[in-house]
């Protein structure tokens, strides 16, 4: 090995240096069953984030018009109980919260089918934690999904 190997491999990160080495990892999803691309694959990280915006401005607006009565440090507060409350209802009903229909994903179960109370549950007081939605698999899935056995996927 080269100098400039050695260089690639460390700008380019340690998948990249295994990836040249032989190790195959396969697409985001392959361990789970799910397929490459299309309905039912792996949500993107920006659709992801993206959905994650819309509903943290709709429990923003909603906890800063109805609850804080225009305290804005209190609105902040309250956008968390309002985030938990829309998180646990509609991920527990329909499977997406209202910024993930939007922008077409929704939350299943490892094994494809909805998640039960207990599950949807884990997953949203993890998420409000947010240091565990950040701790990434190789599918990119957060820990908050994985504790969940949960998967965040293109409807």
């Amino acid at each position: 090995m080269d100098n400039r190997q050695a260089i690639g491999s460390w700008l380019s990160g340690p998948r990249a240096a295994a990836e040249q080495m032989g190790a195959d990892f396969g697409y985001r999803g392959e361990r789970l069953g799910l397929p490459q691309e299309g309905p039912g694959s792996v949500a993107p990280l920006g659709r992801r984030f993206g959905a994650l915006f819309i509903d943290w401005a709709v429990s923003m607006v909603i906890a800063y018009g109805l609850l804080a009565r225009g305290d804005q440090q209190a609105a902040g507060n309250w956008a968390l109980a309002v985030f938990l409350v829309m998180s646990l209802l509609t991920v527990g009903t329909v499977g997406s919260t209202p910024g993930k229909r939007l922008l077409g994903l929704r939350v299943i179960g490892e094994d494809g089918g909805r998640l039960g109370l207990v599950r949807v549950v884990v997953r949203s007081v993890l998420l409000l934690l947010v240091i565990p939605a950040l701790v990434w698999d190789r599918d990119s899935r957060g820990l908050h999904d994985r504790l969940a056995r949960a998967v965040q996927v293109r409807s």
